[in-house]
């Protein structure tokens, strides 16, 4: 892996962070629902530290990254690892970057002796579903539905409720 490197964000990385999120946003079809700015990145990452990103760098710029947190599973009675957002750079794909780039991730699970990693793929993302159930050797949780609230949907909900 000559001339890559790895880093921990710090603060003053939100527009490097942001832009990769674009990327990945782009990529997915999405980009029109970010609604992430320099300034929430600087609140969640590096004011609360609830978020913590991972660049993979080339000679010393970050071309790829992976964006985590750490939820807790009763059943194991440990904390995990969420995976939210894992991208590298079009022009490196294919050169076994991505496999380092997870695997340290899978270090820092390691590390914090972490119960398990999980992470959400879109079902039409071959490419990706192909890198983590081949290369990677994860196995889909095909019993399980993701479920989800938006923001915008809390106040109705509470009123509807009390």
């Amino acid at each position: 892996m000559d001339n890559f490197s790895f880093r921990m964000a710090k603060p003053g990385d939100s527009k490097i962070i942001l832009s990769f999120i674009h990327k990945i946003a782009i990529y997915e079809k999405m980009d029109e629902e970010v609604k992430a700015t320099v300034e929430s990145l600087d609140e969640w990452v590096f004011k609360r530290n609830l978020v913590e990103v991972i660049f993979l760098l080339k000679d010393s710029k970050e071309i790829g990254f992976a964006l985590y947190f750490y939820n807790f599973s009763t059943f194991n009675g440990k904390p995990g690892i969420h995976l939210e957002d894992f991208y590298i750079d079009e022009e490196y794909r294919g050169r076994g970057l991505g496999k380092k780039l997870f695997l340290k991730v899978v270090e820092k699970a390691k590390e914090v002796k972490a119960g398990r990693m999980e992470w959400t793929c879109l079902n039409w993302n071959k490419p990706s579903i192909a890198f983590y159930t081949k290369v990677m050797k994860a196995a889909p949780m095909s019993e399980w539905t993701t479920y989800r609230l938006r923001e915008d949907q809390y106040e109705g909900l509470l009123e509807e409720n009390k």
